[in-house]
């Protein structure tokens, strides 16, 4: 004998279907949305890309021609720096959360902080630094940008650091400690390196985000028209010509923009693609 569906398990089926068709249009649309501006970027963007983007520096106004190799450099220069920055701080500190963090004041305070900084937007960070490291020297630098960006990737780093040693099985640091290693050894040598792949995934994504970032470059690195390798003055970087290219009544100014768009696109790509693919196996594993 067939048994009709009670009132219950059909208000719960329409239910379900409901939030199923919401989901899935909201997946549509986000995607979209998302296949418009890929769509829009490189169209444009591979258009204006050449081979004297990168001989070449940003023009004058008014001049025809140039490229960004003065801001790629700066680019390079300024991430490069954050990542040396960044990095050790980072992971020492996600390691110091996780093995020494349970009972310490301290460690508590540190979260709190990097939750905010996590959450702070940063714009804000950017004039933090500008009123520290800017407004009191009495110039911009590329050394008050990776400052700036400093304190964007740090927080991601401890985060990522402390989530992936949290999930390293806590048998492996009592076979360390049975072995007679001291607590920081165990932390450094056992735990860290079982979680290594993924903090690389996180300092990975870490860089990819600030390699976009306009707001906090605006206070502290400001731009340079002319090709310069001293951190200590003004220097180009990809964000803020972009920004400044983008809104110019120029034509070529205007593509430069496309083309600089693009090459941070293609960058921040491909470094989600070296995070999520070459250490995926070993990050579930």
């Amino acid at each position: 004998m067939e048994m009709k569906p009670s009132a219950l398990y059909r208000k719960r089926y329409r239910t379900n279907q409901v939030g199923v068709t919401l989901s899935m249009t909201a997946m549509v649309l986000g995607l979209a949305a998302l296949l418009w501006i890929l769509v829009v970027l490189f169209g444009n963007g591979l258009a204006a890309l050449n081979f004297s983007i990168f001989t070449n520096d940003t023009p004058a106004p008014g001049s025809e021609g140039g490229g960004l190799r003065n801001a790629i450099v700066g680019s390079l220069m300024m991430v490069g720096l954050t990542v040396l920055v960044s990095t050790p701080v980072g992971i020492l500190a996600g390691v110091y959360l996780t093995e020494y963090g349970d009972t310490s004041k301290t460690a508590e305070i540190t979260r709190f902080i990097t939750d905010i900084m996590l959450s702070a937007p940063s714009i804000v960070l950017g004039l933090f630094v500008y009123a520290i490291a800017v407004a009191t020297v009495g110039n911009f630098s590329g050394y008050a940008g990776s400052l700036a960006l400093s304190l964007i990737a740090i927080p991601v780093v401890m985060r990522t650091t402390e989530n992936m040693m949290r999930l390293v099985p806590g048998s492996l640091r009592e076979a360390a400690f049975a072995l007679g290693a001291p607590r920081w050894k165990v932390a450094t040598m056992v735990t860290l390196r079982a979680a290594k792949a993924g903090v690389i995934t996180g300092l990975l994504l870490a860089v990819a985000r600030i390699s976009g970032e306009t707001a906090p470059l605006l206070f502290t690195a400001l731009n340079n028209q002319f090709f310069s390798t001293n951190m200590e003055g003004p220097m180009a970087n990809l964000p803020v010509v972009i920004f400044q290219f983008a809104m110019s009544p120029y034509e070529n100014w205007v593509r430069l923009a496309w083309a600089g768009a693009l090459l941070i696109t293609l960058t921040v790509l491909a470094l989600n693609i070296v995070a999520r693919v070459f250490f995926r196996e070993k990050v579930s594993a």
